[in-house]
């Protein structure tokens, strides 16, 4: 293998996790319940009946997991602050108790010289707006932007990039959609709704947080890119339907295009301002990538207007995810190409891949698969910015193995191999392989542009 490219000085390097995964302490300094403890302690829900009740106990072990970044020489940390945590109800006045404990955080990183990147929302909606609707009740809107002033209250001097929502496809596809996800509902296209709420409760979180902070604020999506398999016009339609259904609904609007034609919630959702709400200008777009999805037409009768199958001939991680590096640089391209001087920096807030990683006689983990998957996707992003596409970091999902939402602790993604039974931590291979890549490149480069001076100024421009 030859020597992985080198980036421009300040290019952020990080690591990310979300706090169901790894927080644990379920019940501890008045923390309630969110949609995923309920969704978890249900029977069959989760595929090795594990819950995140205890995950990897970050929340007691916060300073080691902080010493672990360090030796990684990380610039920055991407958490996601547990709404439940800030209010137990869903809302009303702050938990100080829960308020406390991000301080803490935020404090012991910026003590290493790390970064905090604080997403609000990772799924972990509070149960008590869910038993009121959730998502699909406009009111949550409101609740999201009144939680993210309370968080930005105390941590807005601190926190140097602010992501509002995290795959806001998956949490209303999977959790509204299909239910394999909390909180179970299966209700096909009829969970559209969920989508203008999020979305608006992204942009009153954007307002709420610029009244608050100067950090840079922006939003994460997850993206595939489609590949159509099949030459007949109905296959066609069907890969440009899935393509607007998961990487178009969440950014045509953020990016002040409306809805995509055919997914336009309606007049009894959508009223008026709400797509201006919704389009206030981002500073950075949030990139999530793990794999191009495979898409035909659907059978006749079928109640989706397209359906997905396996890409053939490539690699397979433990999650059996094609391994498709040059789907990335594919994706940046093209969301660039599609959005044009609309498109703000991107930074790559997910990118990683689970492999059945155990230690061997010795104590040791070596996963030279996720090594060589973290060596291809970085080229990819090299490959974008070399083709002019404004990419200003990369995050590595994740830090430690984590409780992994519908499949438990089955599915290792982590640097750090973590014992579920004890919560030893130990590095593994590619935590020193990530380590080196840091270090080599921050002996050279051009630098990158930076986003030290606050939000871009409001209306829509490339980064620069």
């Amino acid at each position: 293998m030859t020597s992985t490219p080198t980036f421009p000085a300040g290019f952020r390097w990080g690591v990310s996790t979300s706090a169901y995964q790894v927080e644990g302490a379920a019940g501890t300094d008045g923390r309630g319940p969110s949609v995923w403890d309920t969704f978890a302690h249900q029977t069959g829900r989760i595929v090795d009946d594990s819950t995140g009740d205890v995950a990897c106990d970050h929340y007691h072990r916060y300073a080691e997991d902080v010493a672990l970044m360090a030796g990684l020489g990380v610039s920055a940390y991407r958490f996601s602050v547990a709404w439940p945590r800030i209010q137990p109800p869903g809302s009303g006045p702050a938990s100080p108790r829960g308020l406390d404990f991000y301080d803490r955080l935020t404090d012991a990183l910026l003590t290493r010289g790390i970064d905090p990147v604080a997403t609000l929302y990772h799924w972990d909606l509070p149960q008590p707006l869910e038993d009121t609707g959730g998502w699909l009740n406009r009111d949550t809107a409101h609740r999201f932007a009144e939680y993210a002033d309370l968080v930005a209250a105390r941590l807005g001097d601190r926190v140097r990039l602010w992501i509002t929502l995290n795959e806001p496809f998956v949490h209303m596809s999977f959790g509204y959609g299909l239910g394999t996800h909390a909180p179970g509902r299966q209700l096909l296209f009829d969970a559209v709704p969920v989508a203008h709420h999020q979305l608006l409760g992204h942009g009153l979180a954007v307002a709420a947080l610029r009244a608050r902070t100067t950090s840079p604020v922006a939003l994460t999506n997850n993206y595939s890119p489609v590949r159509v398999l099949g030459d007949t016009d109905a296959d066609r339609a069907a890969g440009a339907a899935y393509d607007a259904l998961h990487n178009r609904l969440f950014t045509d609007p953020v990016l002040g295009l409306g809805y995509p034609p055919d997914l336009e919630p309606g007049p009894e959702v959508v009223r008026d301002g709400d797509l201006t709400t919704i389009a206030t200008p981002i500073d950075v777009l949030g990139v999530n990538y793990y794999n191009p999805t495979g898409v035909h037409a659907p059978e006749e009768g079928s109640p989706l207007p397209f359906a997905q199958a396996d890409l053939d001939g490539y690699p397979r991680t433990a999650f059996d995810w094609p391994v498709v590096p040059d789907g990335l640089r594919e994706l940046l391209v093209g969301l660039r190409d599609r959005y044009g001087d609309a498109l703000p920096p991107i930074e790559i807030t997910e990118s990683g891949c689970a492999y059945d990683d155990e230690p061997d006689a010795d104590g040791r983990v070596h996963d030279p698969e996720r090594i060589a998957y973290l060596d291809g996707h970085l080229r990819a992003v090299r490959a974008a910015i070399d083709e002019g596409v404004d990419v200003r970091g990369y995050f590595v999902w994740s830090l430690l193995d984590n409780w992994e939402w519908a499949e438990g602790f089955t599915k290792r993604f982590g640097l750090v191999h973590v014992d579920v039974d004890t919560q030893a931590r130990t590095p593994k291979s590619s935590y020193a392989w990530y380590r080196d890549l840091i270090a080599r490149s921050r002996e050279g480069g051009p630098r990158a542009p930076g986003l030290d001076g606050g939000p871009r100024a409001f209306g829509f421009g490339g980064g620069g």
